[in-house]
Formats: structure tokens, C-alpha cells, sequence
């Protein structure tokens, strides 16, 4: 008998130190590192709002420190070290990440979304009711805040020859991740890997003919200087992912994680709102310093999308092909149904 209670005594007091370890992850002031692969610039507003009230609403005991342009490691490597606690935030792209976020790249799949706006409410509603989305996550050990919107995309060069689909044949047009290389290649263009930071000296040395990008990243790196003509709008996606280690989650007391999550949901609508005066206002800025924009007929656009494959229907397949091909269709039947199509 004195054994058992022995045993019970000590199972108690084993309990009773893990709840205290438990509860010592959670920190009343904590400094968090978060890791950005773009400059600094009003582009990134939004986010760097969000960080300052964080810092407000917690009276100061939360601080959220960013690192531009890859100072903590590369696009393609912030949410690995996100995940293992390197780094505390970080920006995604889900294109850096097309073999490992399988569902999210989804939202930078082209010819999908119309708007900005359209793209946004299928990401809400996807982490919201698809679990697939947020599950792709965890298994890299990243929590979803809110997601960056993206202006429209046009193409940007020194030849004024990009508003047709013929001016693109044979043009080194730049690309990233899985499914935009398809776009080009559906119109004869070669589709070039590189990052928003090497596209100026690119366009400036002919190893892109064109840029490919939205209006406010245009005027935030100046590419109207190497490159005059912008024609477009030609799609929209989603941009990056906003994201927090979850190692960094859980040193936050559940009062501040709270805070974290009304504080996404305010900047995911305030992104939404931001966006279209601030693209509306990037092609006003490309034109007064002297760059030229040429709209993409409808015309044209249309005959570039009856010239490129269902990159969504080709999405599903390659996850049937990866054992996820049920899940996909249901992605693809629920976000044309809640597009109307």
C-alpha cells in the first residue's frame, strides 16, 4: 500500500512539473524575430502596422523586430526556420514552396482569380472551412495569420511589343514556383526563375526581356527605369503568407495570442482595402516617372487563356498523383462554387 502511494505521490509531482514547465513556455515580454524577402517600402505597410499594434496592445512587452530583403535568410528558406524556432515570423510565398505546401501554392496558380479581391475570399474562406489548408502548415510546424493580397500583374520591359500574345513568343518573361512557368510556356515565352530582388540588373542586361509582377512591386524597385512598358493587368494571385513559428506561438501568454488573431483578421481586411488605392496610385507613379502602361486587351487575354491549360484541373492531377487527389477535387469544386463559375 505504501508503495502505491508512493507512486501516486511521485506521478503527481511529475504532473505538477510539467505544468510548471508547460506554463514557463508562455513569457510576458518576449521580442520576436520576423523574417521578410522583400525591402523595406510602403508596400509592406500593412504588416509593419501590424507589428506596431501588437506592440501597443500589449503595452510593450511584445515586440516584433523585421529583417528586409532576406536578412534572415532567403524566400525560399524563412518558413523552414520559422518552423524550427531560428526565426520567429516570416513572410511565404507559396511559390518558393511548391513541393512542400501542396494545397497553399493553389492561390498562385494564374487564370483562377479575376481580382485581387476574389483571390482574398477564397483564402479566407479555404483556412476557415478547407482543413487541408491550415494542416499543410503544422506539418512545418508554422501557424497562418493573414495573408497578403497582390495587385494585378503585368509584364515589364524596354520593348514596347507586351500587349499581345505574339509580342511574348520567344521573350525571357520572369516566372516563379510550379504552375507560372506554364503560363509563358503556353504562349511560346521562356519562363525565368529569379527573385524580385536581381529582376532590375536582369532587365537592365537583356537576361529578361520582361518582368512579371504587380504595379505597387513596379514602382517600389523602379523597374520602369530598365524596363519603360508595362502592359497588363494580365492575372491576380495571392501573395505571401503571413506566418509565426509555433515556437515561438506558444512562449505567448493566451491573452497575447489572442490579441495576435484580432489583430490578423483586422489586417487581412485592412490589406483588402489597401490594396486597390495603393496599385491605382503604383500606376499612376510608373507613369509620372516616365514609364508607359499599355492595357492587355481583352481580347488577347482571352486568346492566352484558351492557349494555356487548366492549370487548376492539372493541379488536381498532380495531387492524385501524390495520393490527395480527393482532396484537391474538393478544393476545386468548392472555390469554383464559391466563384460562381
Amino acid at each position: 500500500m505504501n508503495k502505491y502511494i508512493g507512486s501516486i505521490i511521485k506521478g503527481a509531482a511529475v504532473a505538477a512539473s510539467l505544468g510548471i514547465a508547460s506554463s514557463a513556455l508562455a513569457q510576458d515580454e518576449v521580442t520576436l524575430r520576423w523574417g521578410h524577402y522583400l525591402p523595406n517600402s510602403p508596400f509592406l505597410e500593412v504588416e509593419q502596422n501590424f507589428a506596431k499594434k501588437i506592440e501597443e496592445r500589449t503595452g510593450g512587452k511584445v515586440k516584433i523586430e523585421i529583417t528586409y530583403a532576406g536578412g534572415l535568410g532567403k524566400g525560399n528558406e524563412i518558413m523552414t526556420l520559422a518552423g524550427r524556432g531560428a526565426i520567429d515570423m516570416a513572410s511565404v510565398v507559396p511559390g518558393y514552396y511548391a513541393d512542400q505546401l501542396l494545397f497553399i501554392r493553389a492561390f498562385q496558380i494564374p487564370f483562377v482569380f479575376d481580382t485581387p479581391a476574389e483571390a482574398m475570399t477564397l483564402s479566407r474562406n479555404s483556412f476557415a472551412e478547407i482543413p487541408a489548408f491550415s494542416e499543410e502548415l503544422d506539418k512545418y510546424n508554422v501557424k497562418f495569420l493573414f495573408h497578403q493580397p497582390l495587385g494585378q500583374y503585368y509584364l515589364t520591359g524596354p520593348d514596347g511589343n507586351c500587349d499581345t500574345v505574339a509580342g511574348l513568343k520567344d521573350k525571357k518573361i520572369r516566372s516563379f514556383g510550379a504552375d507560372i512557368p506554364k503560363l509563358h510556356n503556353a504562349v511560346g515565352a521562356v519562363p525565368v526563375t529569379i527573385g524580385v530582388g536581381d529582376i532590375y540588373e536582369a532587365l537592365q542586361r537583356g537576361t529578361l526581356d520582361y518582368s512579371f509582377i504587380n504595379a505597387g512591386n513596379i514602382v517600389t524597385n523602379r523597374f520602369y527605369e530598365p524596363g519603360k512598358f508595362s502592359c497588363g493587368p494580365v492575372m491576380a494571385i495571392t501573395g505571401h503568407l503571413i506566418t509565426i513559428g509555433k515556437r515561438a506561438w506558444d512562449k505567448l501568454t493566451p491573452e497575447t495570442q489572442a490579441i495576435f488573431m484580432e489583430e490578423a483578421k483586422v489586417s487581412q481586411q485592412a490589406y483588402l482595402d489597401w490594396i486597390d488605392a495603393f496599385e491605382s496610385k503604383a500606376i499612376e507613379d510608373i507613369k509620372a516617372n516616365g514609364g508607359e502602361v499599355k492595357e492587355f486587351p481583352e481580347a488577347e487575354l482571352a486568346k492566352w487563356k484558351d492557349m494555356a491549360p487548366d492549370l487548376l484541373g492539372d493541379w488536381v492531377k498532380d495531387m492524385e498523383g501524390r495520393g490527395l487527389g480527393e482532396e484537391a477535387q474538393k478544393v476545386y469544386d468548392q472555390w469554383y462554387a464559391w466563384l460562381g463559375r
